[in-house]
């Protein structure tokens, strides 16, 4: 008989990766480590042999998935470097030149809207409070949306334009070898 509990939507967070593999369950703590971790801490999490632990987060070091500081202990850290690469190669695999272009102008659309609205070159340059006190139509939290899709936008403008150009130097190269 089938355990309905456990095909009724996802694991719980505290557990989400225990009916993967070790591998799979060292890869997801280290996505969720938001400071560097310890081998013996991440071997407690994901409840497996400290040799093992070592092994995968070497392996995954050498990938550049996790970022290991020496000490003693040593630590290991998500490198986000490594998952902004990954998003913008897949990007750039996924769209075509055109697409890729398309997108940065909405994007750059979308951020020149808010530069007007705020008057201010960046999100950071805006002072939410002075802004939602002196407008009868804006609340405090109107104005964090729009910051946090401003700068939202700024970032994912950034993404595209590098997919854009990784994809164009691509085809470049294809179209000249």
């Amino acid at each position: 008989m089938v355990d309905s509990e456990s095909t009724n939507g996802p694991p719980p967070f505290e557990d989400a990766f225990s009916g993967e593999d070790v591998e799979q369950r060292i890869y997801g703590t280290v996505l969720q480590t938001r400071e560097p971790a310890t081998a013996s801490a991440i071997t407690e999490r994901v409840d497996c042999d400290p040799k093992t632990a070592r092994k995968y987060l070497g392996w995954f070091a050498d990938l550049g998935i996790v970022t290991r500081h020496d000490g003693h202990p040593a630590t290991y850290e998500r490198n986000d470097a490594y998952f902004e690469w990954r998003r913008i190669n897949q990007l750039a695999a996924d769209h075509s030149v055109e697409e890729l272009q398309a997108r940065v102008r909405e994007l750059t659309t979308r951020i020149t809207d808010y530069e007007a609205v705020y008057d201010a070159a960046t999100p950071a340059a805006v002072d939410a409070v002075a802004v939602a006190e002196g407008s009868d139509e804006q609340t405090i939290d109107d104005v964090y949306s729009d910051l946090g899709d401003w700068a939202t936008a700024r970032e994912e403008r950034e993404r595209y334009e590098r997919a854009r150009q990784q994809r164009a130097g691509t085809e470049g190269e294809q179209a000249s070898g």
